[in-house]
């Protein structure tokens, strides 16, 4: 049977030049790259039943971007970009998802996408150098290459909590959200956890349940998205300005048009600071975060400077100070963790109908019970839970593949004790498979689609060089592989980011090994791309290669 969207003869065929897993920003582009500009013979698979990956599966209420929507898009087509009007500086999840199936009805994408389509098995065979690929639904095909496209962000943190299976009323994942909705109408509702998720649904679902609880395990320093409609007159200046602004974004540290303040707050009078902090709280959004004084990820005590006007802006916020501590972070530096952007977060816990439950000083979950949830040992009466704890962040949607490489080597086994890569892009021990923001490249510390397409154009002129040069596989070898995985480290290291438990670290999840996913370069992003670029001007340095001819490894060259 053909899932609605994908044509017959992709379902039929069972091999491939290349096997993209995943349809969101990443697979959907990788797509028209490889089968528009390379004319290959490519198929997607996807788990979900349309286009859009993370706007897909997130529709809990309140789910909306949080970069600004004039450069979260595509900015590879021109045209594109002037003819889409986006309806608000942060779009609602629906207003993104039309965007992308607007995208695959614009590129013609989906007779090339299999959806309903979730892959468990990747299987490299060392004689034919060919991928095989297998699905839930019992597809098996091979491919040359296979592009992994599963996001950073898509594989479920469902902490094991005792008695779950017990609740007798309604339990939702915010990853997992029903499609036609959820009424909270007349309901007394629990959410558990407060990152940028339920930061986000929190003050939604308060609106309309009767009772809203709120389990909190660590605060959040929040600052004020301050969405809106975009004057008209500064959208017509972008759509003029798009060139720049698309060269600025590559450039820049972070992929937004965002840069840190040239300046050392240790160096500022207090009232010089307050002014400029008042700035970017008033601007709202992700300057506060990524366009601060430059030693703020450096230095503690600069840190604190910054961070003690966020906890004053808490204070003053809610009504009662003993929720208000609550509410105050304490044990970690300030950016450390996922900026979240708040509309009315701080201001929802004044609400009579909504109540905290902090761990710290309440006591932490014990179990979910047939009536709802037990916490420092009082019960509190639930008709819906909904858990937003958050991902396995970066490594968990590729673990769940059953990636095995050279020799029967085992992914999932392999990186127990954190991610091992070469540039976020490509895995030693592993040929032809490119991994798209993977771990250990920008990723989740930048504006998504910017990384996003540098990763997809970059893998694609790596594609047709090999078919230039007739090359039958690529493998970033065990040297490059581990002196980058040392960069990595030693750039994060330098930094506060490693003193905080966060999800960056891999520690939101039991039993997951505590290393720094992503890569925070000395130049960000700008600084990476070229260093990417770098690495293809000289003939993929870092990487070998077999010919068609020979099989066989042939010149590697070792990267710097």
């Amino acid at each position: 049977m053909t899932v609605q969207g994908s044509s017959p003869e992709a379902s039929a065929k069972t091999h491939f030049d290349a096997v993209i897993i995943g349809a969101g920003f990443s697979g959907m582009y990788m797509l028209h790259s490889l089968r528009d500009k390379l004319d290959l013979n490519v198929t997607v698979f996807e788990a979900g039943d349309g286009v859009g990956g993370t706007w897909y599966w997130n529709r809990y209420p309140g789910a909306r971007c949080d970069s600004d929507s004039y450069i979260y898009c595509y900015t590879f087509d021109k045209n594109l970009l002037q003819e889409w009007n986006w309806s608000e500086r942060y779009p609602e999840q629906d207003e993104i998802l039309r965007y992308l199936e607007h995208c695959a009805e614009r590129f013609d994408l989906k007779p090339d996408i299999q959806f309903g389509k979730r892959v468990v098995e990747v299987i490299f065979d060392d004689n034919t150098e060919l991928w095989t690929v297998r699905t839930d639904k019992g597809d098996s095909v091979t491919t040359r290459f296979v592009i992994t496209a599963v996001g950073a962000l898509s594989t479920a943190n469902m902490p094991p909590f005792k008695g779950l299976g017990s609740f007798k009323g309604k339990c939702y994942h915010t990853s997992q959200w029903p499609h036609d909705g959820v009424d909270f109408t007349a309901k007394r509702v629990g959410v558990i956890g407060t990152g940028a998720t339920a930061v986000q649904a929190i003050p939604e679902i308060a609106q309309q349940a009767k009772h809203l609880t709120v389990f909190q395990r660590t605060p959040a320093f929040c600052v004020p998205a301050r969405n809106g409609r975009v004057d008209p007159e500064v959208t017509k200046a972008r759509k003029a300005d798009y060139d720049g602004i698309r060269q600025r974004i590559k450039d820049s540290f972070f992929g937004f048009e965002l840069n840190f303040l040239p300046k050392v707050v240790l160096d500022t009078t207090p009232e010089e600071r307050e002014r400029e902090f008042d700035r970017m709280w008033d601007a709202g959004g992700f300057a506060f975060w990524l366009a601060n004084y430059q030693d703020m990820f450096f230095s503690k005590e600069a840190n604190d400077i910054i961070a003690d006007y966020l906890k004053r802006k808490i204070r003053s916020t809610v009504n009662d100070p003993v929720v208000a501590e609550k509410l105050t972070p304490k044990n970690y530096p300030y950016g450390t963790k996922r900026q979240p952007l708040d509309t009315n977060y701080f201001e929802t816990f004044n609400k009579k109908n909504v109540l905290l439950v902090d761990a710290a000083s309440d006591g932490p979950i014990e179990e979910i019970t047939p009536n709802g949830i037990r916490a420092g040992g009082k019960e509190y009466p639930l008709d819906i839970i909904v858990i937003a704890t958050g991902f396995d962040a970066l490594t968990g949607p590729l673990k769940k593949l059953g990636i095995k490489g050279r020799g029967g080597r085992i992914l999932a086994q392999e990186w127990e004790a954190g991610p091992q890569t070469y540039l976020g892009v490509a895995i030693a021990g592993y040929p032809n498979l490119f991994t798209i923001t993977g771990p250990q490249s920008p990723s989740v510390l930048s504006n998504m689609p910017v990384s996003i397409e540098q990763h997809v154009e970059w893998i694609t002129e790596c594609i047709a060089y090999m078919r230039r040069s007739k090359l039958s596989t690529i493998e970033a070898t065990a040297q490059a592989q581990d002196a980058w995985g040392a960069h990595v480290a030693e750039v994060v290291n330098s930094t506060l980011m490693i003193t905080a438990n966060s999800w960056y670290m891999g520690a939101n999840i039991d039993g997951k090994a505590h290393r720094f996913l992503p890569y925070l370069g000395p130049e960000g992003v700008g600084g990476y791309r070229r260093k990417c670029a770098e690495i293809a001007e000289k003939g993929y340095e870092g990487f070998a290669f077999a010919s068609h001819s020979q099989g066989g490894t042939v010149h590697p060259i070792a990267a710097e």
